[in-house]
């Protein structure tokens, strides 16, 4: 395989993932990289988070809102996503990985991995039901 040559907008805009903890949208790294870089288009963005998910340097999250979210963590965990606001959120558990090995036993062929996504009610939107 190639090197992959450097890219100063790549760069930032994987910089710019790992202060984030929101997992955000290619937008709103857009809008926010733009700040430091306002020549960069929203095209150039969107092929380099396609190209970081693609090589394994971020996560891209396809929760079900039809919108990608990425994360620069690429270690093995979980995320919560709130049905009320959106909001994505890492969630501190221990590692579920044997659910592969048992939806292996039922399964004639070899599963490499899962992704598993939690739905709920986030502590910000419960309050502000409760406020209703």
């Amino acid at each position: 395989m190639a090197t992959l040559k450097y890219s100063k907008q790549r760069e930032m805009i994987k910089e710019f993932l790992m202060t984030r903890k929101d997992h955000p949208t290619a937008d709103i790294v857009y809008m926010n990289v733009r700040q430091e870089n306002p020549n960069i288009s929203l095209g150039t963005v969107y092929r380099n988070l396609t190209l970081l998910a693609d090589i394994g340097e971020i996560i891209r999250l396809r929760v079900g809102d039809g919108v990608d979210r990425f994360d620069a963590d690429t270690s093995p965990h979980y995320h919560f996503v709130c049905t009320e606001c959106g909001q994505v959120t890492d969630l501190k558990m221990e590692s579920i990985e044997n659910i592969t090995e048992i939806a292996g036993a039922g399964f004639d062929g070899h599963i490499a991995g899962h992704v598993t996504y939690f739905y709920g009610c986030c502590r910000h939107c419960m309050r502000s039901q409760k406020l209703s």
